[in-house]
C-alpha cells in the first residue's frame, strides 16, 4: 500500500462512536478519528445520524501524526 498522505480520500471503518467524534481504522496501524466538527458544515446533534459503528465509509486525510500513529479525519466534503 501507498504511504497515506493529506488530502487523500481513503476507505475506514468506524469503530466507536463518542459526543465529541467517531473513531475509525484505517488501512495501516494508525487510528482515525472525525471529530464532531468534521462530520457536516450544519449543526450535527447526533453522529449516529451520519455514520455507525461497523460502517465503511470514505473519509479525507487532514493530519498524520506519525509520532503517536493518529490521523484526523473528515467526512464533511465527501
Amino acid at each position: 500500500m501507498d504511504k497515506i498522505k493529506e488530502n487523500d480520500i481513503i476507505k475506514v471503518k468506524i469503530t466507536g462512536i463518542q459526543k465529541y467524534g467517531a473513531f475509525a481504522t484505517l488501512p495501516n496501524d494508525y487510528n482515525g478519528l472525525i471529530h464532531i466538527s468534521e462530520i457536516s458544515y450544519g449543526y450535527v446533534k447526533n453522529i449516529s445520524d451520519f455514520v455507525n459503528v461497523g460502517d465503511d465509509i470514505y473519509a479525507e486525510v487532514m493530519t498524520i501524526d506519525d509520532k503517536e500513529k493518529r490521523i484526523k479525519l473528515s467526512i464533511k466534503d465527501i
